[in-house]
């Protein structure tokens, strides 16, 4: 995995970039920081739980169906693609400019989430499909959350080798730093 320090470096590939991929463990800011690049950087945002996985009343698409529009969303010119499932990793890196891996504290995570179902709870976020309401999170989603770096960091690390060794990897480990590339970037947060 290429990543790069220090920070100016990964603000001049951020500037230059087309193709983005924000990933990380739930509640760690993707939507968010995608959706703030995307709008700055004039690119496509593609949340995977809004765009490609989830229809209405948290049905799942069928693998096949979620692949085929992940690659039609992939094959645009300019885009911010916010999702950390490396089953995908496939289709996406080949494509990929630049990775931001969101690597904050799970107890920052979980304080993500809290404040999540707070101010959506029982409504649909901007990044979910439409007939998908903000829930509160069970047993499962948190222990997700709570094991992401151990669990499910190395699978990524190994996926991106595998699929994107090239594609330059920026790791942010708090709001801070993400706020400091994109002063650094010049772009607005």
């Amino acid at each position: 995995m290429r990543e790069l320090e220090p920070f100016s470096a990964a603000a001049q590939a951020l500037r230059q970039a087309r193709r983005i991929c924000v990933i990380g463990s739930s509640g760690s800011g993707k939507s968010t920081l995608s959706q703030k690049l995307a709008s700055a950087l004039g690119l496509s945002y593609v949340s995977l739980d809004r765009d490609v996985r989830w229809l209405p009343g948290w049905q799942e698409r069928s693998r096949e169906e979620q692949r085929e529009r992940l690659g039609a969303f992939v094959n645009g010119d300019g885009w911010v693609i916010d999702g950390s499932g490396s089953s995908s990793f496939d289709i996406r890196l080949p494509r990929t400019d630049l990775i931001l891996w969101l690597r904050l504290p799970r107890w920052k995570c979980l304080l993500g989430v809290a404040k999540r179902v707070y101010r959506f709870r029982g409504s649909v976020r901007p990044d979910m499909a439409e007939g998908c309401p903000e829930p509160l999170p069970d047993r499962d989603f948190l222990s997700y959350i709570w094991n992401f770096e151990r669990r499910y960091a190395p699978r990524i690390i190994q996926e991106i080798e595998r699929h994107g060794p090239n594609v330059p990897v920026v790791p942010l480990k708090s709001h801070g730093e993400m706020a400091h590339l994109l002063d650094l970037a010049g772009l607005p947060h």
